[in-house]
């Protein structure tokens, strides 16, 4: 791999430094100082400021394929995670081309600008094909980004900081990117030219209690566009507690980092809820911790998923979507015990989406139905829960699609 752009003449202000020692040289954008993370690429097109504050990218350097970033700007209203005042999302980025000044009508600040806010590391100039490239081959590397507009690193201990990283693996993440507390969700989903509005307390039929691992905004604005009413509740809130709120149905989010890890403390939690007889529905860690807790197990993936092309089959409407991903662990598919289903699986490498608990209203996705970025295949999966919770309401379902 090529260690610097070969057009390149600049003096360079930015390093990633691979744990085995490779050195890349571009341009610093964003914040400035050095960060340890795992080194991703993302194929999406678009959607680069919902990638950026999804918390499921908390620990991790996201690379886009996609050369020009930064083109559109940056607004209040694209960010997914809930408290943005802290760095709950990457906390590096990697682009091809410097970034432009913004053309849009929704931009209110230059992404630069925005990254230095949020505290995100950046780097631009480099070619980011044979990075990914170097990435499908070898695995999602552990690695240094540093940021020095004066260009003054010490090379030798950015490398021995990669090297010793321990990495994601054993890492629970979600406890950083969840709630403080307890809160109330009630904004819907956005509409053209309108912008978004709040669930009105007269439309609210049904109350659903998310468990936040690293919620995005869209998932719980998918839910109150079907009339719920949400109660997020922080990662380490116990069963009890949970069903004292006297839901209606259960939802684990995504979110960051081991599921092995963070299972520690969430699968007994979960196990209880599944016991109570409630309609759970999870999404990416979500999913993940859902299986453990019904008794299989989770594994590291060589590069992970993340994009917003990829295809999915759901075996239960024995149709192809194509979904938005991010996760770099998976369900062990061979490992899910008799009684549990495998609902959809990757066309990409033939691993594990989605699963069900036969007898009981429980599944889980891996992919990211609420489509933020991203097409809207999945959507129907947000109805399909809301009709688990109007069955054992005695309530006639809803057209899924």
């Amino acid at each position: 791999m090529t260690s610097t752009a070969p057009w390149s003449t600049r003096k360079p202000t930015a390093l990633l430094v691979l744990a085995d020692g490779t050195v890349i040289e571009g341009q610093g954008i964003g914040a400035t100082g050095k960060v340890q993370a795992e080194v991703c690429f993302n194929t999406a097109l678009t959607g680069y400021e919902e990638i950026l504050t999804d918390p499921s990218y908390l620990g991790q350097i996201v690379t886009f394929t996609f050369p020009h970033i930064g083109n559109v700007g940056t607004n209040e209203e694209d960010i997914e995670d809930l408290t943005p005042a802290a760095r709950r999302g990457a906390v590096g980025v990697i682009f091809k081309a410097d970034i432009t000044d913004p053309s849009n009508y929704r931009a209110a600040k230059h992404l630069d600008a925005w990254l230095k806010a949020r505290g995100i590391i950046g780097l631009s100039g480099i070619d980011t094909r044979a990075l990914t490239a170097w990435i499908r081959e070898h695995g999602a590397p552990n690695a240094v980004i540093a940021h020095d507009p004066n260009g003054v690193f010490d090379v030798d201990a950015l490398k021995a900081e990669a090297k010793a990283w321990s990495g994601l693996v054993g890492l629970d993440l979600a406890i950083e990117a969840t709630s403080g507390q307890s809160s109330e969700w009630k904004e819907k989903p956005w509409v053209w030219n309108e912008g978004y509005s709040e669930l009105p307390a007269a439309d609210v039929k049904y109350h659903v209690v998310c468990l936040d691992y690293g919620v995005k905004r869209n998932i719980l604005r998918l839910f109150t566009g079907l009339n719920c009413r949400v109660t997020v509740v922080p990662a380490k809130t116990s069963a009890e507690d949970i069903l004292a709120l006297n839901p209606d149905g259960i939802f684990l989010s995504n979110g960051p980092g081991d599921p092995a890890a963070t299972g520690e403390y969430a699968v007994p939690v979960i196990r209880k809820l599944v016991e109570s007889g409630l309609p759970v529905f999870g999404i990416c860690l979500g999913h993940q911790m859902l299986a453990l807790a019904l008794g299989g197990t989770t594994v590291k993936m060589h590069q992970g998923h993340h994009g917003a092309n990829h295809p999915v089959k759901d075996y239960t409407t024995d149709k192809v979507e194509i979904v938005s991903m991010n996760h770099g662990f998976a369900v062990d598919k061979n490992s899910l015990p008799e009684g549990v289903e495998e609902t959809h699986v990757s066309l990409f490498d033939g691993s594990n989406c989605g699963l069900r608990l036969a007898g009981k209203p429980v599944f889980s996705v891996q992919h990211h139905p609420e489509a933020s970025p991203g097409p809207q295949d999945s959507h129907y999966l947000f109805r399909r829960f809301i009709n688990m919770v109007r069955e054992k309401k005695g309530e006639p379902a809803l057209a899924e699609r």
